[in-house]
C-alpha cells in the first residue's frame, strides 16, 4: 500500500510543483522548444477539458471529479493486493485527477504546458498524463485478467 501512495504523492507534488514553476516562468501563450521539432512549453489555462470542450463548466468538473475519485477509490479498496499493474493504473488515476482538481478548485482552470510540435494535438499537464497512463494500466490489467481466465 505505501509504494501507490508514494506513487501518488510523487505525481501530485510533482504535477503542482511543475505547474508552479511554469507560471512562474514561462510568458502564457509563449513557446518554449525542449526538444526542436518535438516538445515545446507553453502555458496555457484551460477551462475546459482536452481540446477545451465544456469550458467554463467548473461545477461539472467538480461533480465527475469527485465522483470518479470515489469510483477509483472503490476499485482500489477491492482490487485483490495480486493485481499490481490495475493498482498502479488507478493510483495514476486518482493522481491525475487529483491534480487537475486542485487546480480547478485554486485557479478556476487547469494549467498546461506540454506541446507536442509535431502534430496537432491540446496542450496537457503532468495530470493529463498520469491519468492517461492509468487507463492504459488498467485496460491492459483488464485485458491480461481475461485472458487468464480464459486459458
Amino acid at each position: 500500500m505505501l509504494l501507490y501512495i508514494i506513487l501518488g504523492l510523487l505525481i501530485l507534488v510533482g504535477d503542482q510543483l511543475l505547474k508552479g514553476w511554469i507560471v512562474a516562468n514561462v510568458s502564457y501563450g509563449a513557446l518554449h522548444t525542449v526538444i526542436p521539432n518535438i516538445l515545446g512549453l507553453t502555458y496555457v489555462q484551460n477551462d475546459g477539458a482536452a481540446w477545451s470542450m465544456l469550458a467554463g463548466q467548473q461545477w461539472f468538473f467538480y461533480i465527475v471529479t469527485i465522483i470518479a475519485v470515489g469510483v477509483i477509490g472503490y476499485l482500489f479498496y477491492t482490487s485483490e493486493r495480486s493485481e499490481k499493474l490495475y493498482r498502479i493504473g488507478l493510483t495514476l488515476m486518482l493522481a491525475g485527477a487529483l491534480g487537475n482538481f486542485i487546480d480547478r478548485l485554486h485557479l478556476k482552470y487547469v494549467v498546461d504546458m506540454f506541446q507536442l510540435e509535431f502534430i496537432n494535438f491540446p496542450i496537457f499537464n503532468v495530470a493529463d498524463t498520469a491519468l492517461t497512463c492509468g487507463v492504459i494500466c488498467v485496460f491492459i490489467a483488464i485485458l491480461l485478467k481475461e485472458k487468464v481466465t480464459h486459458d
